[in-house]
């Protein structure tokens, strides 16, 4: 990790994204781990389960990224032990944002997409910025790529806007499968512009069936 002053971060890129549907939740990232033209490993998973048919996807700085999910992870196990049962995805969502916002004046490097399943057993998709504030959305992407696949999301999946009275589900249109066919283009087309994003991407989709993951190989130069 390089030093440059006070500046202690250092981004080892990366690309996460989430989509929320009806019944399911698709959470992806790449797994490239790089510093600068550097690539450190292409076999990191950036994706971790955290709750119950709840996991993050986190880009950033690897050494902040793990150590949150370390907190995570042990509040978790307390709340466990406490009540008897997991931590459910909405209240995971809250003590992610409430931990990042503990750290605001030396914050987590770490951008993260949380997904997973509510207490209906709909889709929900949180996004975060580096100090906490979040919101629930259809879908979601951060990290290096998240310029060039945000747009290609916005155009396939509409959210509703927030603004619309009475509200609705910000949840997507598309099937299972349909969502997952639109990961792995979004992440197709992400690598053949962006360094930091390729190798293979994880897909792991969260349904009342339980979790499964697969792998798609992409672009490796």
């Amino acid at each position: 990790m390089s030093r440059r002053g006070d500046w202690v971060y250092e981004n080892n890129g990366g690309t996460c994204v989430a989509i929320a549907g009806a019944d399911y939740c698709v959470v992806a990232a790449d797994t490239r781990l790089s510093v600068g033209y550097n690539i450190l490993t292409r076999e990191h998973s950036k994706i971790c389960e955290l709750a119950d048919k709840c996991v993050i996807a986190s880009s950033g700085f690897q050494g902040d990224i793990k150590a949150l999910q370390k907190n995570l992870a042990a509040r978790e196990l307390l709340y466990q032990h406490q009540h008897n049962k997991r931590m459910s995805c909405p209240a995971m969502a809250q003590l992610l944002s409430n931990t990042l916002y503990y750290k605001r004046f030396f914050p987590y490097y770490a951008f993260n997409v949380l997904g997973g399943l509510d207490s209906e057993g709909k889709g929900c998709v949180y996004s975060y910025d580096a100090v906490g504030s979040y919101e629930r959305t259809g879908y979601s992407a951060q990290g290096s790529g998240s310029t060039l696949i945000m747009p290609v999301l916005d155009n396939q999946l509409k959210s509703p806007s927030p603004l619309l009275v009475p509200a609705r589900d910000a949840v997507t249109p598309l099937s299972e499968s349909e969502a997952v066919d639109l990961v792995k283009d979004v992440f197709a087309s992400a690598t053949e512009r962006d360094i930091y994003t390729g190798d293979k991407v994880e897909i792991v989709v969260i349904n009342k069936a339980g979790t499964r993951r697969e792998y798609i190989e992409l672009r490796k130069d």
